[in-house]
This record gives structure tokens, sequence and C-alpha cells, in this order.
């Protein structure tokens, strides 16, 4: 049993997806905190110097300074500035993951050799008048055998 969960760990796609997982947690709190430290500040100077982590609504009907205020006299708060903070994290991150998933793609396919050029170009069959290719020996509609030519003219 040990030897399998041993096998089961060490295979190469666990470890990926617990590097990936690790990657991911601390790229999270790089985004969280572009979010939190640059993106919310300018949005509430542009709100009219608004801390946006800050708005609330209190649930009781109770007017209160602060959230810690709110929640400090047992009033049920709904943080809506949190949420939208939240919103634009998931958002930023989502933004990011897609522009990383288009650089690893466009990488991917500038290694990808092009396929090997067959002979692109085309002549006609003599006899059933199909487009074939310029170096196939028999005609792959009618059969015929063909002979090769230098320049790719319909010659028998």
């Amino acid at each position: 049993m040990w030897k399998e969960f041993r096998d089961f760990v060490f295979r190469g796609n666990v470890l990926d997806l617990a590097v990936g997982v690790m990657i991911g947690a601390a790229f999270s709190k790089i985004v969280t905190s572009l979010v939190n430290d640059i993106f919310m500040p300018v949005l509430g100077l542009l709100m009219g110097r608004l801390d946006t982590g800050a708005l609330f609504f209190a649930l009781d009907g109770g007017h209160y300074e602060t959230v810690a205020e709110a929640q400090a006299s047992g009033a049920a708060t709904l943080n809506y500035g949190m949420f939208l903070s939240a919103v634009l994290d998931f958002f930023l991150m989502a933004v990011c993951v897609f522009i990383i998933v288009k650089l690893i793609n466009k990488l991917r396919n500038l290694k990808k050799k092009p396929p090997a050029e067959t002979s692109a170009s085309e002549r006609n069959c003599p006899y059933c008048r199909q487009k074939i290719a310029s170096d196939a020996s028999r005609c792959p509609y009618c059969t015929s055998k063909l002979e090769l030519s230098g320049e790719g003219t319909d010659t028998l």
C-alpha cells in the first residue's frame, strides 16, 4: 500500500499540480496586493476620497461610522466594499491568467516546427482532368499511371 501511495504522489501530474497550486497561491497574494494597495485607493480617490474597502450597510438600520463600530454594537453588516474589492481581485486574476496562457500558447506555437512542405503545386491529370499533386505517379481519381515532369505539366 505504501508503494502504491508513493508511486501516486511522485507521478509527474501530481507533482506538477502541487507546484501549480503553490505558485497560484503566491500569485494570488500579488494580485490581491495589487488590488488592495494600488487599484482600490485610486478608485477611492476617483470616488471622492472614499475608502471602498470600508463601504458597508448596517442591516439593523442604524448609522455607524465604521464596520468595526457596527460589528462592536452587534449589528450585522453587508460589506459591499469588500465584495467589490474581491470582484476586482478575481477579474484581475482572470486577466493575468488569460495573458499568461496566451503567451504560453504563443511560445508553444513558435517552438513547433512547421510541417514538412510537400509539393504544394498541382497539375491536372491528362486523362480525367482532376487536380493532382505535381509529383504524383498515379492519379488517385482514375488510377492512370503518370510520368513525373520537371515543371509539373501534363505530360505522359
